[in-house]
């Protein structure tokens, strides 16, 4: 079997890079190999949905002011045979949460954010507990709100991507790839678990916490790790008023999900492993804590489920690993590491390996400082303050 290019991975990132490749070469031959069209363990599913413009690196704003626009008008945009693809898409903005220490970087970021355009707005204490008088502001030097941001389903994201790029040509295959063939500088072949052998011109690597295994196939070493995280959703017993989506430096992250809320603390220090198993006393010990902390409401909640997933973690510096380079390949392309911003940003970097792919460069932002060349250089590009 042939293609013109294989893509491994079919979910939000990799089915995006399918969509994107045939808007700008409909006649391009596309496969995306996925080997549980069920989804799941997929990581997509299992995410928080949130989507925000509030970072310190100018690529990963440009690629929110892409992507967020672009799930705006998902339902449209993603429609098949005069069916919307509706994905939920709740503009209720952000919230970023600093202690007086944080200040400067803060004020960093929102700087830089301006200067891109965002719709961001400074909030001192007094001015924060205004707006949502139910929260602790006691301990919080200040914060930046971006009310055009919001959060989104997942799920319904990654479906609304398949559907649409099957429509328009794209090959979904149920398979798993197993092998990998080299030759000198470039990928030959793959190799699948149902014994198909397929070649292509380009092989581009969107198994997300699975992208070592993949990478390990051609003896190349990626700091992409999986990183189990928790999503639990609760419910406060007293009432609070309607909240953005709210992050702190502690790495709480919370949203307002139906009736309650969903979020949690997601931390580094947790083993990287291919681990599903929910610790129901993490909710308890860690998450509870720090919600009653910032709101009294919620010294009286209650945790009615917990969905543990999976981060592509990228070790070296967070940030997603995009292009090709790897092993010294030409056409073994990375699209994968994003260490949670995976969903939001499945978008723009969708349309940027697909102009990789069939243009040769970037086109609409550039990612070069994403590449494989930064680990060879040992120059890690890091945000900074809330990640």
């Amino acid at each position: 079997m042939r293609s013109d290019i294989v893509v491994i991975g079919g979910g939000a990132i990799g089915a995006a890079v399918g969509y994107y490749v045939k808007i700008l070469d409909p006649g391009a031959d596309v496969s995306v190999i996925e080997r549980d069209p069920t989804y799941e363990l997929a990581s997509t599913p299992r995410a928080s949905g949130g989507v925000r413009r509030l970072f310190h690196l100018p690529e990963n704003i440009e690629l929110s002011q892409y992507s967020i626009p672009f799930f705006e008008d998902f339902p449209e945009a993603m429609a098949v045979d005069g069916v919307t693809a509706d994905i939920g898409f709740k503009k209720n903005g952000y919230l970023f949460i600093v202690p007086p220490s944080e200040r400067d970087v803060l004020k960093w970021n929102f700087d830089i954010q301006q200067g891109l355009g965002c719709n961001v707005t400074w909030l001192e204490p007094d001015a924060l507990k205004q707006k949502f008088p139910s929260m602790n502001v006691e301990d919080l030097g200040c914060a930046v709100h971006s009310p055009d941001d919001g959060w989104l389903d997942p799920n319904s994201v990654l479906m609304g991507f398949r559907n649409k790029a099957k429509s328009m040509g794209v090959t979904f295959l149920a398979d798993e790839v197993v092998g990998l063939a080299r030759q000198e500088h470039s990928v030959t072949a793959a190799t699948l678990k149902s014994g198909q052998r397929i070649e292509a011109d380009h092989f581009v690597n969107a198994a997300g916490a699975w992208a070592k295994d993949i990478c390990a196939m051609l003896d190349i070493s990626v700091p992409i790790e999986p990183l189990r995280r928790f999503e639990h959703y609760f419910e406060s017993q007293d009432p609070i008023e309607p909240l953005p989506y709210l992050k702190d430096m502690e790495k709480l992250a919370f949203r307002p999900e139906g009736r309650g809320y969903s979020g949690g603390v997601p931390t580094l220090n947790e083993p990287r492993a291919y681990n599903f198993k929910a610790d129901q006393a993490y909710f308890e010990n860690v998450v509870w804590p720090a919600l009653a902390h910032r709101f009294p409401q919620f010294e009286r909640t209650r945790c009615t489920s917990t969905m543990p997933g999976l981060y592509d973690q990228n070790d070296f510096d967070g940030n997603v690993i995009i292009g090709p380079g790897a092993g010294d390949l030409g056409n073994f392309h990375m699209v994968a590491g994003f260490s949670g911003h995976g969903l939001m940003h499945a978008p723009g970097c969708g349309r940027a390996v697909a102009e990789l792919l069939v243009k040769g460069e970037y086109q609409t932002i550039d990612l070069t400082r994403f590449g494989w060349q930064r680990l060879l250089d040992g120059t890690p590009l890091r945000e900074q303050g809330i990640i």
